[in-house]
């Protein structure tokens, strides 16, 4: 497992967040991402959601912290994470596309870094800014933010060897099919509870009836 957590490994990793274009075209080529260093930025990017939420200054943040389940929010985001790597990847399967699944989990995992970068300084910024100063905040998530998700394009672009024009054609796609597998996967869970009700119905009325 230590090889997974290298030194090696996350020196590649900020390496590919501040040269994106070579970073990830080696990740492909020459094998040298991690897919658990990805998962843990997932995780860490979740845990800096959440944290943000719960300790963001009142003067840019009005949610109550009884609302927040930061184990609500973990799934969630993992859940997310996997259902946009399954997506992607079953997508870029019928449009040739040469990434593999630990791939794209890489090239995601990787773009989370600076958005889980800009979420800390931004909760770190939000008890020291004024009530007029909201400006500093919004630009600095909003830099992160847009920083992550042109890492994440990148990303697919360079382990799929795609245009650019295919890469967001690609991605658009993916989107759709990521909704599309949701609502299969809530049709499923109705019909599995449906059914399931069904058979505890007969269940109980074969009880009082004995």
């Amino acid at each position: 497992m230590g090889k997974y957590f290298s030194k090696e490994k996350w020196q590649y990793m900020f390496y590919t967040i501040s040269h994106p274009m070579d970073g990830y075209y080696w990740i492909r080529h020459r094998d040298r991402g991690s897919v658990p260093l990805a998962i843990l930025m997932v995780v860490i990017f979740s845990f800096c959601f959440t944290a943000n939420r719960l300790l963001a200054s009142f003067v840019v943040n009005d949610l109550d912290p009884r609302d927040v389940d930061s184990l609500y929010e973990l799934v969630g985001v993992l859940a997310f994470y996997l259902l946009l790597c399954v997506s992607n990847w079953s997508v870029t399967c019928l449009m040739n596309g040469e990434g593999r699944m630990k791939d794209i989990a890489i090239a995601v995992g990787y773009a989370t870094v600076p958005m889980s970068v800009v979420l800390v300084l931004g909760t770190l910024i939000s008890q020291v800014i004024a009530d007029d100063e909201q400006a500093f905040y919004v630009l600095l998530l909003g830099v992160g933010i847009a920083y992550g998700i042109i890492m994440m394009l990148i990303g697919i672009m360079q382990v799929h060897n795609y245009t650019l024009g295919k890469t967001l054609l690609t991605l658009f796609i993916t989107f759709v099919a990521l909704l599309i597998i949701i609502f299969l996967i809530l049709l499923m869970s109705n019909l599995i509870g449906m059914v399931f009700n069904f058979f505890r119905s007969v269940y109980t009325e074969i009880i009082f009836r004995t």
